[in-house]
Order: C-alpha cells, then structure tokens, then sequence
C-alpha cells in the first residue's frame, strides 16, 4: 500500500483565525508531566514545562523503542489450539483456561516498550523569582508560549514542533536587549554520551534491552542554536550564552530506523541533514511555515456552542468547574485539543500514534506504550475521517499493511490458516504473536479490527485506487478466517475459537476468559466478510472468494438478546447485569461499527440501551470516551454529553488508581495518561453533530438540550459530503452540502428543511441508491425467553433525496415554524 494522500481543499477560515479561546493556559509553571503542554510534528513530540529558572522539554522521537526486529509467535502453539478448541466446543470451560493458562504463556517476549529519548534543559540563573507568568498552548497555531517578568524585564519563549521543517524549535527573548543568558545541557535515561561538536550538543545513545531482545535502535539528538547579539560557548556537554539579545533553539532527532524490519539507517547523518536545513532558515520563516502547514489541516473544521467569559480562567479551573456550570466553550476546546493532539502524533509520513501518542517519558511506561489492537489503537483514529484529517489516518493503515506482512506467520503457525492475522497487541517491530497472558492477549481479531479502518477510509474518500491497493490486506485477513472459523455443534455456526472478549471473565470465581464465538468476534467478522465481499464487486475482482465468504457469512452467530434484556456479551447467556467492566465489547455492532441501528434492527436497538445502563458510567478515561460514541449511536445528545462532563473530571498528579477523567493539561487519564480517551471523546462530540453510517446523513443527530445554539463547519460524511451546520434553539438554521464525489445525498434531519430558495425537497423512497452507503442485512436476532424489550421511542425525522455532482455546493434552510 503506497502512502497516498487525500488532498482537501484548504480554507483558511475567519473564525477560526480570531478565535481568542482556543488556547489551553496556566498561571503557574507545570508542577508534573501531565501539566506540562504536549507539541509534535508526528516524528518528533516534546513536553513543555514553562519553568522560569530551568525549562525542560521532555524529547521523544517515535521509532525509540526497545528491542529490534523481531516477531514472537509461538512455533508450537498448533497443537494447544486444537485442544483448546476441543474442550470449548465440548463446553469444558474451565478445563479450557487451566490449560491455555499453562501452555500458551507469550513466546519470547510480550512486545517492546516505547520509550524516551531524553530531556533538553535551558537553565536561566536569577529567575527562580518572577511575576505576571502565563504559559499556554494555541491550538490554532500548535504554539507554546511561556511569558514572565524579572526584574523589569519581560521574558518570552515561543516552542513548536516544526511539521514542514522536522525539527524542535524554541525561542528565547526579552523586552530589553543583551538580557537572555542561559545554559543548554541535555540528560538521558539512556545508554547515551553527550558531547559539544561544530557548537552543537550532541546526545548519541542506544534503546534499551527488554524480555530477551537487545536495544538496537541508535539515535542521535542534535542542538544548534543562532543567536542575536551576546557570546556562545560549550564546555562539558554544555553551551553557555550570555547576554543576548535573542536566541533560537533548535533540535533534531534521528535514528536507524528504515522500517519494522531494516535498522541501517545513519541516525547522526539524519540528524545533522534536518538540522542544517532548518538552521539555514530564520525563524520567522521557519515558525510561518509551520502555522500554514498546521493550518492547513487545523482550520477544516470549525466548532462554536458560543462565547463564554470563563476563558478568562485557567484550563485547570475550568475542567474543575466544568460539571457545576455551562463552560460549552471548554467542550469545543477539547474537541479541537483532540485535533491537534491527532495532527501533532499523525502527520503524514509518521508511525501510528501509540498508547500515548508520541509523548512518553518513562522508560518502562504502562502497557509499554505500545499499540493496543483490542481497541485503543482504532480508537486513536476513530476522528480522522469525520473530522477531516483523512491525511492523519495513513499512520495507522501503513501499520495495518506492515501488520499484514508479519502476521502471515502468526496465522501459518500458530493456526495452520492462510492469510494474516494479529492478536490484541503489536509494536513498532509489528509482532503478531499473543501478547501478555491468554486471559488478555490470546484473542485472534486484532488484525481484523485494524481492517475497517481500510475501509472506512475509502468509503469517506471514494479512493478506488487505494482501495485497488489496500485489497490484499482485506483478503489476506478474511482469508485467514475462511481457515480458521470453527464449527460450533449446537447450531453448526462457525466461530472463532479460541478466542475471549477483550480483557472480560464470564466465569468469575474461575476468572475464565477463553472462550467460542463470543459476540464482538462475530461482529467483526461478518463486517470483515461484508467489506471484503463489497470490495471484490467494486474492484471486479476474486469472484469466486466473495462467494465463499457469502456462503460463510450466512452462518456467522446472530447477536442475541439475553435473559436481563442485554445484548449478550458471549455465545452463551452469562452476562452479569451488574459488571461494570471498562471494555463493553459486545456493543462493536453499536460503535464503531454499524450492525445496531434503531431503523433496520430497533430489538438490537433497545438491547444495546440496557447493556449500556447496566454498565454504567464512570469508568476508566477511554472507556467513557467510547461511551459518548455509544450514547450518540443511541441517539441520546443528553446521555453523551453526561459522558462528557464525567470525562472532564480533574485528575491530578500522576494518579494511577481511580476513575478515569482529564488530567490539567487536557490528557486523557486512564489513569495513567492514555491518548485514546482524547481521540474517542472528540470522534464521539463529532457523532453528535453528523453521523453517516445508517443509510442517511442524520444531521444534529445527538444533539443535548444544553447546546441550543452553535455552528460546525467542515465535518465529513461517509460518500465525501463536506457538512456546515448553523443551528439555533437546538433547530437547523442553515445546512450547507459540499460533494466531493458527487452521487446521492440522502438526509435525515429533525426538522423540514428546503433550499435556500424555498423548493421543497424529494423524500426519500427505497434504499439508498449511493453506493457508500450500502449497507449488508444482519441475521434476526435471537430472544431469549426472558427477555423484556421496551419499544424505543424516536424523534420524527424527514428524509431527503438530493442529487449532487461533484464540486457542488447546496445550501438549505430549515422551513419556517409556520409550515408553509
């Protein structure tokens, strides 16, 4: 799969650019690592501190991780898994996890930790006093700015992570002339030594060994600075500046990384190349190109709910107040902190965006900060179509087509099947082997999770090309299933087996997790089928194959509704009506996929309401941020925004026990941080404003009572509709329809809308004839006997046919309450 770009027209925006509040600030330098402001240009990222006496900024360059090449899957693990699947299918459940519990520990090592390169330190003797501090991050202009007075003198420094340029910038300046004397010096938790060379700090080091694997990723840290005015020295791995005028720091970082498989790269050579094309350029230009750049991709969308006077406050006051008032300003602050967060970790020609972005100050970090395919990776990128950064998503599909490579031996091996497959957890070196213990990582759908987000992208894009391109990663994946599914004796459907529920028990005392067909499994693969299938006719290709899978899709489980009225979480009625466990599988149908609808399938429908009350709120950081996905699905603006308010609970310190929430800097606590509670919240407001995946384009679909009055710009609708929406006492004012691709634009909308001009629109008859948005029919599903299913009560909707060409733009108006 080539790196292709969707190129989007850029706009430069009026409202976003004099927007005053879309800024994250603090009156006080940051006390910890999650108060510190995050920057990143994809390959690099930095933690800024904003202390007067000693900034730090906290370094990390994407590609440093432990270990080296490698792929840890179990060369004897076939014979394990056909008596796994013997004692599940024979219901042995119990006997079934003693023996995965002592025979299918991980081969080798549980994959490799992301890790830090180090920390850059500008020391300013005298200025441990000062006055009239405020830092901040401008989320328009990706811009940390650290101001205070000493002495009369006003200090500033301005830090970005250069997106065109590839390099750390930091500028040091002063109200008056010959004031700014620091020091530079560089540490590492690293193997690493540290020298001055050609006026330069030069940090060189090496990744750690974990789990058996040598560090082998070689980096080198190169700092240069230019100067206005004063002198320049180096002594010791330190350079010394006195009395300048002003200073601009700047920092490169490479390693020998080529690819999952290639380490000969000349990290040193890299290094010196970026650093001296950006120090041949001034600032000025410098931090212009990278404001365009950012912009480019920032002022896409824009959101407003209204001005508010409570941006006169900190962030970290504003997060404490935000459940005792209507802060809806510091809703469409975070939401945007998500999109910057996804640009700064995704840019084009970057890895994947981890556990935790591309921030990451921690050695051994939680989780190894590595990518987590049972759900937190996808969720990282659940925005990045919907909210327009369709360019950021190429980080995670180029995982997915590096993944589909190293998992052919996981499926070869591990279960005699052809195509690719990857369990629930990989790392830079794309392992597709069982990470962690079987009751967490001997799950088989990781791979086939990743695969919607293939296909997600072309149906917002309608890139055939890529598609033409991304196919054999479908295939591979769906093919690996035509060997693998097994035959499951009461009903003679075909399951996955061995397999579990992420991270759930449904024996409790037994704490059994491994089990046959459980119901995300079965979701994921009929998508898996349905996409696969859909992909042959539109390429023409692999008739035969499509058949087959048709013929096995028909025997895939249908989702089942249980004795508490809950869409059942296995094969088997099991469910506890009072877990509350984070992960919420089973609802996959829901969100992020589309099998749950409350037009085609209200009994799922209703069924996915109780699991979720049963559930609860409160949970870990991501989990509630998949809850506002959930509650949008469910049409219940009021539910998500609750989400929302439980989600911006102040977390502090560097907590990690307790409820998730936001930690003062806006990341998302787990807690410990994790980046995909930020994804999953900004994906999850945006599919309260526009979702597309039920047939239609349901405008203000989840809209809660409190946002009476807003205005969203430049969302994206499967089929590459570009939506701006004006609405006011929660009523659609004005809706405006930009077709990228042309074809039919079906809405579904609240209240009647006409044209601009006041002709009425066609309703809507039969199925959608625009092919994005075709959608396969699911299996009916199964009740039980005690199940109690309450009718779901929907809002009325209007539904409209427009026929649109490619390049157009139709505007419409909601008909006035006089019904004329």
């Amino acid at each position: 799969m080539k790196r292709l770009l969707f190129i989007c027209t850029f706009v430069f925006s009026a409202s976003a650019q004099n927007n005053p509040g879309l800024k994250l600030w603090y009156d006080q330098p940051a006390a910890n690592w999650n108060e510190a402001l995050p920057i990143g240009n994809g390959k690099l990222a930095a933690m800024v501190f904003g202390v007067p006496a000693r900034e730090q900024l906290q370094l990390n360059e994407e590609t440093v991780w432990a270990g080296g090449p490698n792929n840890n899957v179990k060369p004897d693990a076939f014979p394990i898994i056909q008596k796994l699947r013997a004692l599940l299918l024979d219901k042995k459940y119990v006997e079934a996890q003693q023996l995965a519990d002592a025979e299918m520990q991980p081969y080798g090592n549980s994959g490799m930790p992301y890790q830090p390169v180090g920390n850059l330190f500008i020391a300013f003797p005298g200025h441990e006093k000062f006055s009239t501090y405020r830092r901040e991050l401008d989320l328009q202009n990706a811009t940390t700015t650290t101001t205070y007075e000493v002495n009369g003198v006003g200090y500033r420094r301005e830090s970005f992570a250069s997106l065109p340029d590839g390099v750390i910038i930091v500028r040091l300046s002063a109200t008056k002339p010959g004031k700014i004397s620091c020091m530079l010096s560089m540490d590492s938790p690293q193997r690493s030594d540290i020298r001055i060379e050609d006026e330069r700090i030069v940090l060189s080091g090496v990744t750690g060994d974990h789990e058996g694997q040598t560090g082998s990723v070689q980096f080198q840290v190169q700092v240069g600075i230019v100067r206005s005015g004063g002198t320049a020295s180096g002594d010791g791995g330190i350079i010394s500046i006195s009395g300048a005028n002003a200073v601009t720091v700047y920092v490169s970082i490479a390693t020998n990384i080529v690819g999952y498989n290639d380490i000969t790269d000349n990290a040193g050579k890299k290094a010196a190349q970026v650093l001296g094309n950006a120090m041949g350029r001034s600032y000025e230009i410098l931090r212009q190109t990278h404001v365009k750049t950012y912009r480019e991709y920032f002022d896409r969308v824009t959101f407003s709910l209204g001005h508010t006077d409570s941006i006169k406050n900190t962030t970290r006051q504003r997060i404490i107040d935000f459940s005792e008032g209507d802060d809806l300003h510091l809703v469409t602050t975070y939401f945007q902190f998500g999109r910057y967060l996804l640009i700064s970790s995704s840019s084009p020609g970057s890895q994947a965006a981890n556990l935790q972005g591309k921030w990451n100050d921690k050695m051994n970090p939680p989780w190894d900060s590595k990518y987590t395919i049972n759900i937190n990776t996808e969720m990282n990128y659940w925005p990045a179509e919907v909210t327009n950064l369709s360019e950021m998503h190429f980080a995670l599909l180029n995982l997915v087509k590096d993944l589909s490579e190293t998992g052919r031996r996981s499926a070869q091996l591990m279960y005699h099947a052809r195509g690719w497959m990857a369990h629930h957890n990989t790392d830079l070196w794309r392992i597709s082997g069982q990470v962690d213990r079987p009751s967490t990582g001997l799950w088989p759908l990781g791979g086939a999770w990743l695969c919607r987000h293939v296909w997600e992208h072309y149906l917002f894009t309608g890139n055939k090309k890529f598609l033409r391109e991304a196919y054999p990663v479908l295939k591979g994946a769906a093919m690996y299933f035509v060997d693998a599914l097994q035959i499951e004796p009461d009903h003679g459907w075909l399951v996955a087996c061995p397999s579990l529920s992420p991270e759930n028990t449904y024996i409790k005392d037994k704490r059994v997790s491994i089990t046959a067909g459980c119901t995300m499994d079965n979701q994921i693969v009929f998508e898996l089928f349905s996409n696969t299938i859909r992909a042959s006719e539109i390429l023409g290709a692999d008739v035969e194959f499509a058949d087959t899978l048709r013929e096995m899709r028909k025997r895939l489980p249908p989702m089942q509704i249980g004795q508490h009225s809950q869409l059942q979480e296995w094969l088997g009625d099991w469910d506890d009506p009072k877990d509350t466990h984070r992960h919420i599988s089973q609802l996959y149908g829901l969100y992020p996929g589309y099998q749950v609808s409350p037009i085609r399938t209200p009994e799922l429908f209703t069924a996915a309401v109780t699991t979720l009350r049963q559930r609860g709120d409160v949970s870990t950081g991501w989990s509630m941020g998949w809850k506002v996905n959930f509650w949008a699905r469910l049409l219940d603006g009021n539910h998500a925004y609750k989400l929302i308010t439980d989600q911006l609970q102040l977390v502090t310190g560097d907590s990690v026990r307790g409820p998730g929430g936001t930690y003062a800097n806006m990341f998302d606590a787990h807690p410990p941080f994790q980046i995909d509670g930020n994804f999953g919240c900004t994906a999850g407001i945006a599919e309260m404003l526009l979702q597309s995946h039920d047939g239609t384009i349901q405008i203000l679909p989840a809209l809660p009572d409190k946002w009476q009055e807003g205005t969203v710009r430049g969302l994206i609708a499967r089929g590459g509709f570009e939506i701006d929406i004006r609405w006011k006492n929660g009523k659609i004012n004005v809706l405006t329809v930009s077709s990228k691709l042309g074809g039919n634009c079906r809405l579904r909308v609240y209240d009647q809308i006409e044209t601009e001009r006041g002709t009425a629109l066609n309703a809507a008859i039969g199925e959608n004839p625009n092919p994005f948005f075709y959608i396969p029919p699911t299996h009916k599903p199964l009740l039980s006997a005690k199940a109690v299913l309450v009718a779901a009560v929907l809002k009325a909707s209007y539904v409209y046919d427009i026929q649109t060409r490619a390049g157009g733009v139709y505007r419409f108006k909601r008909v006035d309450d006089s019904g004329k």
